[in-house]
């Protein structure tokens, strides 16, 4: 594929104890979402397209209606997002996105994984401007100018559009998420989404040497062990 992105699925864990960390973070998404949108997914797109994702994820019906419960009832804890960048491993570029109800414990946190694994911690803007916040949707199909032609007619900035191995991707803004899925399902019916998700894509990727993987792989061991961090970005060249 022209332009790396990293599925979920492709990082999915396997162990009972880590598809629950994944449980988690989605019951967390799920509460600030529902929380500051509502907790009618008809009403709130951004909940809607969260809960269709951790369906699809096989996260467990209890786990999301707990997290909505508790949005809807206005009681529990008050996340707030938090974005930190920097370098990993091998001089890759790194954007860790969290959730925290205590942003000095979080940052202490994140920090310690960079400096356990000799990386450097930067300010914000450090290398966000070297990845693009995109729309992505996935979905099987061979005919990109049928796509294309009904993402332009519903006003769509499309950035890119791929055909490849009978499944089209579609990048565009992340504010056009909505407005792109919804093309696609207006002119094609009832489509099943491979990868409908909003990510940091790397507009230029870093090759990680041998030498450099473990510690890159601790690096993202130590990231995920973090209740607070939602999802990590990186550039690397596995």
């Amino acid at each position: 594929m022209g332009r790396a992105y990293q599925n979920r699925k492709d990082s999915m864990a396997k162990t009972a104890d880590a598809k629950t960390k994944v449980y988690s973070k989605y019951g967390r998404e799920i509460y600030v979402t529902a929380k500051s949108g509502g907790v009618d997914p008809s009403a709130n797109l951004a909940l809607r397209g969260l809960l269709d994702r951790a369906k699809k994820d096989q996260v467990p019906s209890h786990v999301i209606k707990n997290a909505l419960d508790k949005a809807e009832g206005g009681a529990g804890e008050d996340y707030s997002p938090a974005r930190y960048e920097g370098y990993g491993p091998g001089n890759c570029m790194v954007i860790v996105d969290c959730l925290t109800d205590n942003p000095n414990r979080t940052f202490g946190d994140v920090r310690l994984a960079f400096t356990k694994t000799k990386c450097k911690i930067g300010t914000p803007g450090t290398v966000g401007h070297m990845f693009d916040h995109s729309a992505i949707l996935v979905f099987a199909g061979t005919d990109e100018e049928a796509v294309l032609e009904a993402l332009m007619e519903a006003d769509v900035d499309v950035t890119d559009i791929e055909a490849e191995d009978d499944k089209i991707s579609v990048f565009a803004p992340h504010t056009d998420f909505f407005k792109a899925k919804q093309a696609i399902l207006d002119q094609f019916g009832e489509v099943e989404f491979e990868v409908e998700e909003i990510q940091f894509i790397p507009q230029t990727t870093t090759p990680i040497s041998e030498e450099d993987m473990p510690m890159f792989e601790k690096f993202l061991n130590m990231l995920d062990e973090l209740d607070d961090v939602q999802n990590v970005y990186h550039n690397a060249e596995l």
